[in-house]
């Protein structure tokens, strides 16, 4: 032997990458044509192309403005006040806003804390870095609620982000506008930063928090059309911040990992925004529909629980304690009987009692038809019966 290592095994990065559950077992990794009841989506309905009503002809396919298509992250800014276009990045999707983020300010032994449960990652990519990760634990007992008083008694000195999401993924919990405030004014006395996650902010039931980018430029919003818009084929997202140093270091980072974004995408994006109005009606009107119709069956079926959402296309029900079940045959007869999916507990490290329902993405009959499946596979799983 010459002393060389060969082989894939030997092939390390600097960043510790691992498959996550949730992408592994996601419904297009699995086949959508296999599955009669897709309650694992955590978004609107796929936008079919000629509802858009789009004529791209004359565009030319070029290299784009690093930051992005000018009118769409005026679009984007005109939704905060004080905000620029300069204070807007795009990215292909929210995911890669906050990859960004999490790489340019994060490095081995760096401190973040994240809220738990959460979009994974959130979680991941820090791990992935090295950092060290605190969670802040939000209880289905508190009602998934940030606690403020909590969140001040983790962060330290050498804190760098504090991670949020709201209106949040898995559970549809919002925080409040002077809770936002608190929390940001408590980065701002700590010198770290704020990460939010508003990627449902247009799917609140309520009224709209502020862009907490609009609030201070020691806060960062992210956010896409994926979610709120169905539109996760065109791969736009953002990111919003008005400190000008921050901006330049994620410009940096886009420009060595993008370039640019696509220019098809972000003129679809742009258009898009141009009459997001016309669209955003039909969307609430739709969420709305099928949230009355999990509420309903919740109500109706005794075996769960859950904390109402107060926004987003996703509930965190669970299975009440008491009821004896063997967990993985309900999952077991879910899938394989009834070819019913839900997001499991263990997407978000989370006991497989919890699972995520979407119901923003299914039509109304296939909702009502997968929490009917739910509810005999449960009845199936259930010890002793």
């Amino acid at each position: 032997m010459n002393g060389k290592r060969t082989g894939h095994a030997s092939i390390r990065g600097h960043l510790a990458y691992r498959r996550m559950c949730i992408e592994v077992e996601s419904p297009e990794q699995f086949g959508y044509g296999n599955i009669e009841h897709n309650l694992t989506e955590s978004s609107m309905t796929d936008t079919i192309w000629d509802d858009l009503d789009l004529d791209l002809r004359g565009l030319v396919l070029a290299y784009g403005d690093h930051l992005g298509n000018p009118e769409l992250r005026a679009a984007i800014a005109s939704e905060g006040e004080g905000l620029q276009p300069d204070h807007v990045l795009t990215t292909p999707g929210a995911a890669a806003a906050l990859f960004i983020v999490n790489t340019a300010l994060l490095h081995k032994d760096s401190h973040i804390i994240v809220a738990a449960p959460n979009y994974i990652t959130n979680i991941e990519t820090p791990r992935a870095l090295g950092a060290n990760v605190t969670p802040l634990p939000l209880h289905f007992e508190e009602q998934w609620r940030v606690d403020v008083n909590k969140l001040a008694k983790l962060i330290r000195p050498e804190t760098t982000l504090v991670s949020l999401t709201s209106p949040h993924n898995p559970t549809g919990a919002v925080i409040p506008e002077e809770d936002l405030r608190e929390i940001i004014a408590l980065v701002e006395e700590n010198n770290c930063v704020l990460l939010f996650d508003e990627t449902y902010r247009d799917m609140a039931f309520d009224r709209r928090t502020p862009l907490a980018a609009s609030l201070s430029p020691r806060a960062i919003s992210v956010a896409s059309l994926s979610k709120t818009y169905g539109l996760p084929g065109i791969r736009t997202g953002w990111l919003i911040n008005k400190d000008p140093q921050l901006m330049e270091t994620f410009l940096a980072a886009k420009e060595q990992i993008f370039i640019c974004g696509s220019v098809v995408d972000e003129e679809i994006a742009a258009r898009f925004m141009a009459k997001k109005e016309v669209f955003l009606p039909k969307i609430q009107a739709h969420i709305q529909t099928n949230f009355e119709v999990v509420r309903a069956w919740i109500a109706q079926n005794e075996a769960f629980e859950w904390v109402e959402p107060q926004g987003g296309a996703v509930c965190f029900p669970r299975v009440k304690a008491d009821l004896p079940i063997d967990v993985d045959l309900f999952y077991k007869t879910l899938n394989e009987r009834y070819k019913t999916f839900v997001g499991p507990g263990h997407w978000f490290e989370m006991d497989r009692r919890y699972m995520r329902i979407g119901f923003g993405w299914p039509s109304k009959e296939e909702l009502a038809g997968g929490l009917t499946c739910i509810t005999e596979a449960l009845k199936h799983a259930q010890k002793g019966s």
